[in-house]
């Protein structure tokens, strides 16, 4: 039975004006998203994602006062958690656009255009990082958090390997030790390829909007870095590398090191949260 119908009274309720067969259901590691014509319904996938909603809603309304040249959603409800029948939830509206599919950027032009603003998007993410409310309001990355999280990997993780799984893991862990502590951008923390929202206009697309900001932090640019990386490829990082025109020669070196923990973050917080099909998927080339 799926989510949609498991939930069919709470979203026929929180989505009045939407039929079933309009809503569109994305399945992320810590909820499941069904979105309406103007609200997104998020439904945690766990206890602990569960436990999480209310921070997660005071991360949303803390953005809406901030200025970073891109929509985000807002909670609806009066506090911005609600429950039905033990069932938590978490009402947002709908930031329109869509996800950008890889293939658009066979086109050299779309490619540019995508890097543009990109680097753009970034820039203000840097600028917003000099702003003295701006570290007010933001958590600032843990000293030492790659430190630990390498530790954690190995103690939670490896019993799960199979041998060349963990030398592989290792590999990868290993140049963690030497990134340092940086918290002078805004980062986003998972700007992945389907939290970040296009429209298309006049056969381009337009960055409109960037969903599922639960990790940001005054923290190093090369985490979002990173993730445009592993959702695009080398090609379209590079161009934003080079539009940024960054002046931090370890930039690159850091944003490998990030880059190459992606399945291992993905296994850690699924190991945690009890989530055996993301567990199996972050794990799927070390065992």
């Amino acid at each position: 039975m799926n989510v949609l119908t498991t939930h069919h009274v709470l979203l026929s309720r929180l989505l009045p004006d939407d039929e079933r067969n309009g809503l569109v259901l994305r399945q992320g590691q810590f909820h499941d998203v069904v979105i309406g014509s103007d609200r997104v319904v998020c439904l945690p996938r766990s206890r602990a994602a569960a436990a999480r909603l209310p921070e997660r809603a005071d991360t949303l309304r803390a953005l809406a006062g901030l200025d970073l040249g891109v929509r985000t959603p807002e909670p609806l409800t009066h506090d911005g958690i609600d429950s039905t029948d033990e069932t938590p939830f978490l009402l947002l509206s709908r930031v329109p656009g869509e996800p950008l599919e890889t293939a658009a950027l066979d086109d050299s032009h779309v490619a540019g255009t995508v890097a543009e603003q990109y680097a753009t998007l970034l820039a203000r993410f840097v600028r917003a990082g000099t702003d003295e409310k701006v570290r007010a309001i933001l958590p600032r990355a843990s000293e030492g958090r790659w430190r630990r999280f390498a530790e954690d990997a190995r103690a939670e993780l490896f019993g799960l390997m199979s041998d060349s799984g963990r030398r592989r893991a290792e590999q990868e862990l290993a140049v963690l030790g030497g990134l340092p502590d940086i918290t002078r951008a805004v980062v986003h923390g998972d700007l992945g390829a389907e939290n970040v929202l296009w429209k298309w206009e006049h056969g381009l697309p337009q960055l409109v909007g960037v969903l599922d900001w639960d990790d940001i932090a005054l923290s190093d640019p090369a985490e979002d870095l990173a993730a445009i990386g592993a959702s695009y490829g080398n090609e379209l990082l590079d161009r934003v590398l080079t539009l940024g025109n960054w002046p931090d020669s370890g930039l690159a070196g850091r944003i490998a090191a990030i880059r190459g923990t992606f399945a291992l973050q993905q296994a850690l917080y699924a190991v945690r949260d009890g989530d055996e099909e993301e567990l199996a998927d972050g794990l799927s080339d070390y065992r």
